[in-house]
C-alpha cells in the first residue's frame, strides 16, 4: 500500500529541473521510458510512484511497472508489442537468408577508390531470386522482387554496378588568370592602347 507523502517530503527540485525531466521522459518510448521514470522516482521521490505522479505528472502505474522491472530485471511487454507486427523476411527464413548472403558476397566488390568500407554488389534482386530458385528453394519461402531488393539494401548490399574509374577530362577548363583565356594578348615590349 502506498503511503501519502506530505509537502515536506517532496524533493527539492526547482521548476526548470522538473520540466527538463518531463521533457526527457517524453522523448523516450516503452521500457526505456519506464526505466527512466523509475530511476527518477527512486532518486527524487524515495521510490514512491504516487509521489512521482504528483511531482512530475507521470502515470503512477507506469512508474510502478518501471520499478518492478528494475527490481526483477524482467522487461514487461504489452500484447501489442509482443504479438503484433510482421517479422522481417530474413528472420522468418534464416536458412534461405544465409544462402543469400553467401551469394551476395561472391558478387560483391570493394569500393574501387578505397575511400569507404562499403562493398557494392552486381547481384540484382531478380538474379538473386533466380539463383535461389536454382538452388532448390520454392516460391513459398522466396519474397517478391521488390522485397528482395529491400532485403539486400537493408543488409548493406547496394544494388548498383561498381564504377571502375572515371576517365580524366581531355581538356582542362581555362582559369580566368591564364593567358589563353584573356581576350587580347599584347606582344612583349608594346603597351596596350587604351580603348575609347
Amino acid at each position: 500500500m502506498d503511503t501519502i507523502f506530505s509537502s515536506a517530503d517532496k524533493p527539492s527540485l526547482d521548476a526548470s529541473h522538473i520540466e527538463d525531466l518531463k521533457q526527457a521522459a517524453s522523448k523516450m518510448l516503452s521500457a526505456e521510458r519506464r526505466s527512466f521514470e523509475a530511476a527518477m522516482a527512486l532518486k527524487y521521490c524515495g521510490g514512491s510512484a504516487r509521489q512521482a505522479e504528483g511531482v512530475f505528472g507521470w502515470s503512477r502505474h507506469t512508474v510502478e511497472v518501471g520499478l518492478h522491472e528494475r527490481r526483477s530485471g524482467i522487461i514487461c511487454l504489452g500484447a501489442q508489442e509482443a504479438f503484433c507486427g510482421n517479422k522481417l523476411w530474413e528472420e522468418r527464413h534464416p536458412e534461405v537468408a544465409e544462402v543469400l548472403w553467401s551469394l551476395a558476397k561472391t558478387h560483391s566488390q570493394q569500393d574501387p577508390t578505397f575511400r569507404s568500407t562499403l562493398s557494392y554488389t552486381r547481384l540484382t534482386a531478380a538474379e538473386a531470386l533466380k539463383q535461389l530458385q536454382g538452388l532448390g528453394f520454392g516460391p513459398e519461402v522466396l519474397p517478391s522482387p521488390s522485397t528482395m531488393a529491400d532485403v539486400l539494401n537493408r543488409n548493406g548490399y547496394r544494388l548498383r554496378p561498381v564504377l571502375k574509374a572515371k576517365p580524366p577530362k581531355k581538356f582542362q577548363r581555362p582559369m580566368p588568370s591564364s593567358p589563353t583565356s584573356m581576350k587580347r594578348i599584347d606582344k612583349p615590349g608594346r603597351e596596350a592602347k587604351p580603348s575609347d
